[in-house]
Order: structure tokens, then C-alpha cells, then sequence
């Protein structure tokens, strides 16, 4: 919110002094008390040298087809020649003229240039006609475009040649831009401002005053109104005839365009300014062009389109957005912007002023629907004083029979006023100085309620403040605390030690599980990522093992692509390969550890799980730099042995893998369940070639563990073993088995027979070809004894050897090699 300083003064019954007081501190004061500060300044900036003057002559230009020359005066007896290319330049008018020497900015590098006697085509220019844009006017909030020429004064604005052209255009005025939070929508209006500006300065608030004249004819036998009170509690019309829709009065426009508002028409500038200044949106019709005499506030019906001010058309939707309405057709996307039927223009001759208090819900969820986010949807979604939606409409209407010349029709027509009582908040000081720590009296306390402009009865030691709508914030006990601790003053609040038994900080055995887990990861060459937990219906689906009813949605989406909270990682890892391979890094490896959701339909809170997954492609390369091709493209045992060498690290034991085609998104053939001691952990293998096919992938392999399942496996206690100072043996065996029996039959069968000696076993060889017979193949394993108190010797490891064997051959039917 733009807050113009010497605006505000109308207001204060002691003005602030702007000359003596710095701007920069007052603001400062409105930070440290009140509200964040994002500027502070001028329009002008430090542009000078700007003054008002009067066009005396224009000739031809005799080497220019588009440039004329100038005689204008600024008061003196000798008049100044100025070169323009200005195409509304004429005799009489009064002009801005940036002086030889005056400062102005560069529109295109936004920096400060000084104007210097030029010749222009062989003739001298001591000086320039500026447009607005060219002093550093915004084109949003210009009122007429660059394109149309420089910028004249209206003979009513009072400016006289030589005058200030800065001051007369409001662009000295001291501007404070705060950074509303959005409770603060009292500080959304110059009535709210003055009222915190005056709690802080300890100065009274004087509201503004207006005189309404009514004529003859009457409001209701020209309009008829009916509202749904839901939706729109509180709602009144008022009528003007006969206006005169032209530009506003230079006074009116200054004041926009310093709050950031381009001024359009005098109709339209008026319920920009009471929006201003009341925090009150208003809307503008055309009465002749409503379809019927009636109104209707009621919801959107099927198939209803409007087409908005701004030219865009907007599909409504049924049952969800406020409209106003004539005649079955849509007028305004209620609280948010109108619509072009209704406009007001040139041509328009009577007038329907509209006030009205919208449900702040449906104007928040329209507002996001369509994304259309203006003025008036951010007072509405925030709360506006429905204290004063009756008298901002009769105010305006006063302006526009004084700026428009206009006639207001007798009477308002009222729709509905059924807003709920204002709250009632009680507090004691006893509490109050319990929660601050602080030692106030009731006088100091209802000092600052005074200050506030808070009404309140006071009981011994007890206030009832009876909360006015202009302070939506308040309605518990702890605002009114928060108002006094920021009036009293932060700084004075006092400072005390903290009295109690100190604990150390640690983490939970789940933390240090989670953390370990991403340090594995990364040990073993996996770059972390973060991917967005908003995702597509799709995406969430895609390796989730839930239902679809299970998927948690938006009920306000920003976007079409981040409908749903995620179901799995592994759907984001696939997408940053994507991003990644868009960008020629064909050698990936990355892991998340992050959240995923899933509906819960017990509870309204969607259940959160800890999950853990990684993703390899392209090639891995080994580190060996004298050997420049030692490389080979990722396969299903890369992947499988990250998981593997994570389980193990991570202390879970009996960790098996059972070949699965039950995920849908994954290589049916070379896909795993894991499981720990029975329990399901997760998957691990190729995601589905259609599936990185479609975008353009190199093969993908990749895992994702239940990370809550992982830990709840883990064993605790870890104790260190130390390293045997005894030799190993070593065995090797090799036969021959049916291809359909896996490394991990085989594997599981050795470990239980071999003895409490057996320290290491791997697999060294397998094949298959010609010369074995058909359905067989050959594996060989390497057995590595140990024994941590004594030396092994041949003898003690026969019968273990010997027992394996007899176990493979009764189990798979093996032939020893």
C-alpha cells in the first residue's frame, strides 16, 4: 500500500510537519511499530528542473516532416525555443518543460540524465516537452500512452508557466510503500493508515466529511435488487442520472497515480478513490446497458461465460463464482472485476453505484481460479469494514454529482445487511502483564485503546473493547495484547533470564536413521535431489503401489501440473533425468530421501511417509586414469548392489529379493521386491522402457525403500568386532544346477550349512553355453574361512565343505564340477 504522506495530513488533527521531520524516520517509527516498509520516496526521484509552460507559436520544422518548432514561456519576457516531435502539440497549451540543465530519467536505462541544448536538424532546442512516461511516470498508471505525446495541464489544475511541474503533478509528495501482512487490511485504505499513523504520533483521526444532495427522482422505481444473503451479506445500489463522464480533475488523477492506480475517467477514478481511501471497493455501472431493470448476486449457473474489463473471457463456474447479474446474463465476477456489458464510457448518462460485502472464500477461490488478483479481490479476501460500506456509497455518490455533474436518485437501494455483530473482546491488565512481563497500569492500557480509537468499557481492571470493522484482525484476547505491546514499544518490553534445567540436544534414533541414510547415499556416488511433492494425478500414480481414491488433492491448485501432493520418488528423480539429459548429461546418479502422502480415510490429514529412492543411468565409469574406455553402461546388479550395500550398512540382516511383474511401471523382467526378515521394503529395477522411451531416455534403473519400514528393521546395538589376527582359507566350488535356480537359493542354502567359520562368500563365475547341457548352468563360489580366537587348518573346515556339498546336491540336485 502507497501511502501519500501529505494525503494523509487531511486527516490528523496536527499535520505532520513533512519539512521538518524526515520521511525516513518517520518510517522506520511505522516499521519498528507497526508494519514492514518496502520504500520509502518520491515519484520525482531526483529529477529537478521541470516547470510549467506555455505553448506561444508552433512552425513547421523546415527539415522534418514530424517535427515542429516552439516558442514557449515560463514566465520571463524572452521565450524559449524547443524542437518537438510531440504529434499533440498546439498554441495556448500549458506543457511540461524540462529545462537546459534539469534532470529527468531515461526511460530505457532508468538512470538520470541532464538535458543540454541540442540542434536538432539545424535547429536549436534549448530544452524538451516531456510526456509523463518520460519523467518517470510507470505506463500502467500514466493516464494516456507515450504514443499520444506529451502530457498537458488542464487550464483548471491551477498551474500557472513557470510554476513547479514536480509539485503541481503531485510527484514531490512523500510516498511510504508498506508490506502488508494479511490480517493488516485496515492498513489497506488512508482512513486505516491515519488511524495507525495516529495511534503512533498520539494524534486524533478526523474522518472525511461530505455533503449528498438527492433529487426528485426516485432510486427503486429505476432498478430493482435481489441478493443472496450468503453471499453477499452485506449489498446496497445507488443511482445518478445525468452524469458527464470525462477526464477527472488533475487533484483526483495526482492522487491515483502516487497510490499506483491509472486514472481512466472521472466515474471510474471515483471508485478507484474511494477505494483508497475507505479500503471499500466499489463498482461502476451503465444502468442503460443492464439487459433488465433488476440485479441479481447469486452464483454462476452452466455454461456461463463473461468477458471481463480487461478483454479476457473467463468460463465461470457453476456454483462456486459470485456473479451480478441482469436478465440471466453475467455483469461482474463479483469482488474481482467486472465485465464489459455494463461498462462505463463516453456515452454513459445514468449511473449505478455499487457497495458490497463479499464472502471473502468465494472471492479468494475465484480470484485463484482465474487468476485474475486486483485491487479489489485483495480487500475482500482480506476483510473490508463493513461498518462503512453504506457511507463509502453515499460519498461517492456525492463526488460524482460534483465531479460529473450529476443528479443521485433518492434513496439507496439496500439487497441485504446481515453481516454478523462486530466481536466483543474482554482482557484483563492482570493478563496482559502476565503474558509482556511488563507492570502497566489500567491508565496506561486504556491509554493506548484511546489511541487506537478502540471503544471499550473498563471494569476495575477488566476491559471490554468492543471491536470496530475497520480492525477484522481483532477478535481474541492476544490481538488486543499485540496491540498494546506494539503501541507500548518493543524496545521497552522488559529483558529476563531464562530459569530452568538445561537438557542436551540429540537426535531420535529415526533422525540419525534418515541422516545416515543420505550419507550411504552419497558414499556410494548418488548426488542428492529435491524434487516439488506437487505433482500431476499421473506422476503420483505412476510407482505408487496405492489406490487411486488414495491420491491427495488441491482444493486450490496454483497450477494444472500441481494438482496432487505425491505418492512416490521416484516419478521425481525420473523428471530431473529428464531435465538432465535435455541438457546432454547422459551419466546420472541421484537419490531422495523425502515425504510421500497418502489419503487417510479415517482422519482429514493425509498420512505422511519417510521414503528413500535412487536412480542410475548412462555409464558408470571406473576409476582408473590410465585406461581411457573402462567404462560400461549401467544394468539391474548396479542398482541392486546400492541396495543391497545400503541394507547392509544400514543394519538390517535376511534381506532377500523376489523377482516381481506386479509394477506396472516397472521392466517386468527385471524388476525385485525387498523384503527383510518377511517384512515388504520396497522395489528395485528397470522402469518400463515405454516409459523412458517416451522421453527419449537411455534405460533407467532405480529403486525406492520404505524408509519408515527400513528403519523399523534396523538392528540396534551395533557393537565393533575387532579383525581376526588369524589366516582365512579359502575354498572355491563349482557345479552345475537347473537355470531357473537364483544366486540367492543358492547363497541362502550355503550360510546355513557352512559352519559358524564362514566369514565371506562370493560369487565368482557363472555360465552357460555349448558345452554344458541344455538347462544347466555353472556357478562357481568362493568360500572364505576364519576363525577370531585360533588358526584354521585343512581339517577343520572338511566336514564344513563336505556338509555343503551333500546340502546342494539333496536341495538343487547339483553336480559338484
Amino acid at each position: 500500500m502507497k501511502t501519500n504522506l501529505r494525503w494523509l495530513n487531511e486527516y490528523l488533527d496536527q499535520k505532520i510537519d513533512l519539512a521538518a521531520q524526515p520521511v525516513q524516520n518517520l518510517a522506520e517509527t511505522l516499521e519498528r511499530t507497526s508494519v514492514e516498509v518496502d520504500s520509502v520516496g518520491t515519484l520525482a526521484g531526483q529529477q529537478d528542473g521541470l516547470v510549467v509552460a506555455r505553448v506561444l507559436s508552433v512552425e513547421p520544422h523546415p527539415d522534418s516532416d514530424h517535427m515542429v518548432i516552439t516558442q514557449v514561456s515560463i514566465g520571463q519576457a524572452e521565450p524559449i525555443q524547443i524542437v518537438t516531435g510531440a504529434p499533440n502539440v498546439a498554441v495556448n497549451q500549458l506543457v511540461i518543460l524540462a529545462q537546459v540543465g534539469a534532470h529527468i530519467i531515461d526511460r530505457q536505462s532508468g538512470e538520470l540524465v541532464e538535458i543540454k541544448a541540442v540542434k536538432l536538424r539545424g535547429e536549436e532546442s534549448f530544452g524538451m516537452l516531456v510526456a509523463l512516461q518520460e519523467i518517470g511516470f510507470d505506463s500502467k498508471i500514466a493516464p494516456h500512452s507515450l504514443e499520444e505525446g506529451i502530457y498537458i495541464f488542464d487550464e483548471q489544475a491551477g498551474a500557472k508557466p513557470g510554476d513547479n511541474a514536480l509539485e503541481i503533478l503531485g510527484m514531490l509528495d512523500p510516498v511510504i510503500d508498506t508490506d502488508l501482512t494479511p490480517n493488516r487490511s485496515d492498513m489497506l485504505s488512508m482512513v486505516g493508515a491515519a488511524y495507525d499513523f495516529g495511534a503512533i504520533l498520539k494524534q486524533k483521526v478526523t474522518l472525511p466529511t461530505f455533503e449528498l444532495k438527492e433529487g426528485s427522482q426516485s432510486a427503486a422505481s429505476q432498478l430493482a435488487v435481489t441478493v443472496d444473503e450468503q453471499l453477499a451479506p452485506k449489498y446496497g445500489l445507488r443511482i445518478i442520472n445525468n452524469v458527464q463522464v470525462q477526464e477527472s480533475p488533475l487533484w483526483l488523477q495526482r492522487r491515483l497515480w502516487n497510490a499506483g492506480i491509472r486514472p481512466i475517467n472521472n466515474i471510474v477514478d471515483i471508485t478507484n478513490y474511494m477505494m483508497i481511501l475507505y479500503g471499500q471497493p466499489l463498482h461502476a455501472y451503465d444502468l442503460d446497458k443492464l439487459p433488465a431493470k433488476q440485479l441479481d448476486v447469486r452464483l454462476a449457473q452452466n455454461d456461463e461465460k463473461l468477458t471481463l474489463l480487461d478483454g479476457q473471457e473467463c468460463q465461470l463456474r457453476p456454483q462456486a463464482d459470485i456473479v451480478i447479474a441482469s436478465a440471466g446474463q453475467p455483469l461482474v465476477l463479483a469482488g474481482v472485476m467486472g465485465g464489459q456489458l455494463a461498462e462505463v464510457d463516453q456515452n454513459t448518462h445514468n449511473l449505478v453505484l455499487e457497495g458490497a460485502i463479499f464472502d471473502a472464500s468465494h472471492v479468494r477461490a475465484a480470484a485463484r481460479r482465474h487468476t485474475i488478483h486486483s485491487e479489489a479481490s485483495g480487500r475482500f479476501e482480506r476483510g473490508v469494514d463493513a461498518d462503512n460500506t453504506f457511507t463509502v456509497l453515499d460519498h461517492a455518490a456525492s463526488m460524482v454529482a460534483d465531479l460529473a455533474a450529476g443528479q443521485v436518485a433518492q434513496g439507496q437501494l439496500i439487497g441485504s445487511q446481515e453481516l454478523p455483530a462486530n466481536p466483543v473482546v474482554t482482557i484483563t491488565v492482570a493478563r496482559i502483564n502476565q503474558i509482556l512481563g511488563t507492570d502497566l497500569s489500567p491508565a496506561t492500557v486504556a491509554d493506548i485503546f484511546d489511541r487506537l480509537a478502540l471503544p471499550y468499557q473498563l471494569d476495575g481492571q477488566e476491559f471490554t473493547v468492543n471491536v470496530p470493522g475497520r480492525r477484522p484482525d481483532i477478535s481474541i484476547p492476544a490481538d488486543l495484547i499485540e496491540e498494546v505491546t506494539r503501541l507500548y514499544g518493543y524496545d521497552n518490553l522488559p529483558a529476563a533470564t531464562i530459569n530452568g534445567p538445561t537438557t542436551p540436544g540429540k537426535l531420535t534414533i529415526r533422525q540419525r536413521g534418515i541422516r545416515a541414510s543420505r550419507r550411504l547415499m552419497e558414499a556410494m556416488g548418488l548426488n542428492q535431489a529435491i524434487s516439488y511433492a506437487l505433482t500431476t494425478p499421473e506422476k503420483a500414480r505412476l510407482f505408487a503401489s496405492e489406490s487411486e481414491e488414495s491420491l491427495v488433492a488441491l482444493d486450490y491448485p496454483m497450477s494444472s501440473d500441481r494438482r496432487v501432493v505425491r505418492q512416490n520418488l521416484l516419478a521425481g528423480l525420473l523428471d530431473d533425468i529428464a531435465y538432465n539429459s535435455a541438457r546432454s548429461v547422459e551419466n546420472v546418479a541421484l537419490y531422495e530421501q523425502g515425504r510421500i502422502f497418502v489419503n487417510n480415510q479415517v482422519n482429514q490429514q493425509p498420512t505422511e511417509k519417510e521414503h528413500l529412492a535412487g536412480v542410475l543411468t548412462g555409464n558408470l565409469q571406473h576409476s582408473s586414469w590410465q585406461v581411457t574406455k573402462n567404462v560400461k553402461p549401467v544394468d539391474f546388479y548396479d542398482i541392486k548392489g546400492i541396495v543391497t550395500k545400503y541394507c547392509q550398512e544400514i543394519g538390517l540382516t535376511d534381506i532377500t529379493f523376489q523377482a516381481t511383474d506386479r509394477h506396472a511401471a516397472m521392466h517386468p523382467g527385471q524388476t525385485a521386491d525387498i523384503y527383510a526378515k518377511g517384512l515388504y521394503l520396497g522395489f528395485v529395477g528397470q522402469i518400463h522402457p515405454q516409459i523412458t522411451q517416451a522421453k527419449k531416455l537411455n534405460p533407467v534403473f532405480g529403486f525406492e525403500l520404505d524408509l519408515e519400514a527400513v528403519l523399523m528393521q534396523r538392528e540396534q546395538g551395533i557393537t565393533y568386532t575387532p579383525v581376526s589376527r588369524y589366516p582365512q582359507i579359502s575354498r572355491d566350488l563349482a557345479f552345475l544346477v537347473d537355470e531357473n535356480i537364483s544366486n540367492q537359493q543358492i547363497e541362502q542354502a550355503i550360510k546355513v550349512t557352512a559352519g559358524r567359520h564362514l566369514v565371506q562368500l562370493n560369487i565368482f563365475d557363472l555360465y552357460q553355453g555349448a558345452s554344458l547341457p541344455a538347462h544347466k548352468k555353472s556357478m562357481a563360489y568362493q568360500l572364505t574361512y576364519q576363525d577370531r580366537d585360533a588358526t584354521l587348518v585343512e581339517e577343520d573346515i572338511n566336514q564344513d565343505v563336505e556338509r555343503i556339498i551333500e546340502q546342494l546336491k539333496d536341495q538343487f540336485q547339483a553336480e559338484i564340477r
